[in-house]
């Protein structure tokens, strides 16, 4: 019944950044319900495996080897889905990253590519996608990736935040001049999700340093920050696409959806340990975290 009133199976989705990842678990959930995709994504290698099981599924596949960083790149993938389907349903704009790194000290170039990896490549892709959308007149839906980091003060990451940002107003605004077209525009934002893409965006010495520290150690963290005790897997987010892509969410258009595990919701209230919940550790917390004074 669910699958009835979802109504994805034959239609069309574009995901770029969907090759791996947290796209890869999005390519594979919308293929899972019937959908045929078409991949931008610059790691060939986690492409080409999402390719044979969406294609164990019996779905289509067309990969294309790209980069958002490159209009042109983007550009011609829109172009190949044209002449290779017949119809676009579902896009979802998933590629972003970031190196974590001080404002002051940051370059021009590297300002520019944050800006157009997390949201100048979404304004591109959206504008490219709507006519092809169009063209079957049953109207669409759009899902872009933003980030927790879009909704606070994220230091040494300020221009990927504001970028992410950016995002947010976009969706409203595009929510309301494409509502008449009948396509839709929702935004999914998680928090702390295990990614290589994550791990990647930290600095050298602090990657390290984690990738050094007990599991058991990673867990009591999650529990302390994530009110839910662990983070928002692949797999969620990927269930929340297909939502958002599917006639369940026909109704709804220019929200943001927190995949993370009420982080969001605590807006930094910390279940510190010998303390409890607060923004900043207290009593029994302080002689825990700094026994020395």
């Amino acid at each position: 019944m669910l699958d009835e009133k979802a109504n994805l199976k034959g239609k069309v989705a574009a995901l770029l950044g969907g090759g791996g990842g947290i796209g890869g678990a999005a390519t594979l959930g919308l293929a899972a319900m019937g959908v045929d995709v078409a991949v931008l994504d610059k790691d060939a290698e986690a492409m080409a495996e999402t390719k044979r099981q969406v294609e164990a599924m019996g779905r289509r596949f067309l990969s294309f080897h790209g980069d958002v960083l490159s209009s042109d790149n983007v550009r011609d993938f829109y172009a190949q889905v044209g002449e290779q389907f017949d119809r676009l349903d579902v896009v979802v704009n998933v590629a972003g990253g970031v190196k974590q790194r001080d404002f002051l000290t940051a370059t021009d170039e590297q300002d520019a590519e944050d800006i157009r990896r997390n949201f100048g490549y979404v304004i591109q892709s959206i504008r490219l996608a709507v006519p092809l959308i169009e063209r079957a007149d049953r109207g669409g839906s759009i899902i872009n990736f933003t980030t927790i980091e879009a909704y606070r003060g994220a230091a040494s990451f300020s221009v990927y935040a504001g970028a992410k940002a950016a995002n947010a107003n976009l969706r409203k605004a595009l929510a309301v001049e494409l509502g008449r077209r009948r396509i839709r525009i929702n935004e999914v934002t998680p928090d702390t999700t295990p990614s290589n893409g994550n791990n990647t965006a930290l600095l050298p010495e602090l990657a390290a340093t984690f990738a050094e520290t007990p599991m058991s150690a990673v867990e009591k963290a999650f529990a302390m920050y994530i009110p839910m005790g662990t983070p928002a897997s692949q797999e969620d987010l990927a269930d929340t696409v297909v939502f958002l892509a599917s006639d369940l969410s026909r109704s709804i258009t220019g929200v943001n959806i927190h995949v993370d595990g009420g982080t969001s919701a605590a807006g930094g209230f910390i279940n510190w340990p010998g303390g409890g919940y607060c923004p900043a550790p207290l009593g029994d917390s302080l002689k825990l975290l700094f026994p020395n004074g």
